[in-house]
């Protein structure tokens, strides 16, 4: 897992060709443009989800075999949990089709700002959406990049 703002993302130029290619999207586009849903990047290989909702007081852990995540916080603010793969008790067994898993587990929540991402890998069990204070829901857009893994 790595968590940092997208100002740095200059920093990561060592990691996968696609996930250089899925920073340099969020960069270099204006969200304000786009309207919600799925974006085609590099075909099935690269591609996002641009979603807006209301954050949640809580969720299960999901995990995905065949694709990292870069999220990436649009506008607003929530937690995501984030915790080992291989600690968790699967809750809803893996779907092929869509890539997940849903898990129980315990782990740390890390507060994401506006302009933050988070890249996660197959062992980071993530709960996104998670609300900063649970007595004040709010609104967040956010982009998710999907990234092929080799």
């Amino acid at each position: 897992m790595i968590k940092d703002s997208l100002n740095n993302y200059d920093k990561y130029t060592d990691l996968s060709s696609n996930i250089i290619k899925g920073l340099k999207y969020l960069k270099n586009t204006d969200f304000n443009l786009l309207n919600d849903g799925k974006y085609f990047i590099d075909g099935e290989n690269l591609y996002v989800n641009i979603q807006t909702y209301i954050t949640k007081s809580n969720a299960d852990y999901e995990a995905h075999r065949d694709y990292a995540d870069i999220q990436y916080i649009i506008s607003g603010q929530e937690n995501i949990g984030v915790t080992d793969y291989t600690t968790c008790t699967t809750t809803i067994e893996y779907n092929k089709e869509n890539d997940i898993e849903f898990l129980n587990g315990h782990g740390d929540f890390i507060k994401m700002d506006t302009g933050d991402f988070m890249i996660l890998y197959p062992d980071d069990a993530h709960k996104p959406s998670i609300s900063i204070d649970i007595k004040s829901p709010q609104k967040v857009r956010k982009a998710v990049v999907k990234v092929k893994l080799q």
